[in-house]
């Protein structure tokens, strides 16, 4: 198999030169991977979302009896290791957190910094994960935040795709990111209703 990321995943958004992509892997389209990432798929499979972010220093691998499934619009922070666990849509996991095999994390949670997530662990949609080992802290759905976050790493890539790595700075992107943070509440309300939508969290 060509292990050469640049001719396999033409549809990314931005891909480091750093990266490294091995094995069974599937990416959805304007997805990223950012300096040092690493995805390894010696047996199973790894299968990440459109429009989902793997930052830097993130290792993918695949368990020991289980794949990697990674959700659209997710936002795999800096220093996450995912080891045979599936990730739901609109999920951000933060930074130094490691998710381990046969967890499922459901869609629009965030698990926390420095969080460890033991082997089989069920977490329903809509929570707040934290701890070592990780449990769930709250019920909050947080589609809004986690969507924008994934956005604004879209945007950061296209950024960097061109050499610019300045995306995050000036009015034209606080122009972009309020107009996005509209739609998305927008979406929200369609999607879920009178739900109240969570306060904005600073990106990571």
């Amino acid at each position: 198999m060509d292990d050469d990321p640049n001719r396999r995943f033409p549809q990314l958004a931005y891909l480091d030169p750093t990266a490294r992509v091995h094995g069974k892997v599937e990416i959805g389209e304007n997805a990223s991977l950012w300096p040092y990432s690493v995805i390894r798929a010696e047996g199973f499979h790894v299968r990440i979302g459109a429009f989902t972010n793997l930052q830097d220093h993130v290792m993918v691998h695949v368990g020991y009896h289980t794949p990697t499934i990674v959700g659209a619009y997710c936002s795999i922070t800096h220093g996450v290791t995912l080891h045979g666990c599936t990730i739901g849509d609109h999920c951000l996991v933060g930074i130094g957190a490691t998710v381990m095999e046969g967890v499922s994390i459901g869609e629009n949670s965030i698990v926390a910094g420095n969080s460890f997530v033991v082997d089989g662990t069920i977490v329903p949609p809509n929570s707040v994960v934290m701890g070592t080992p990780a449990k769930v802290v709250r019920n909050q759905n947080n589609f809004v935040a986690n969507r924008l976050n994934a956005m604004m790493y879209w945007r950061n890539a296209r950024c960097y795709a061109k050499g610019d790595h300045r995306g995050w700075d000036g009015p034209q992107f606080e122009a972009q990111m309020a107009a996005w943070r509209k739609e998305i509440e927008m979406e929200f309300a369609a999607r879920y209703g009178q739900e109240r939508v969570p306060p904005e969290r600073s990106p990571e």
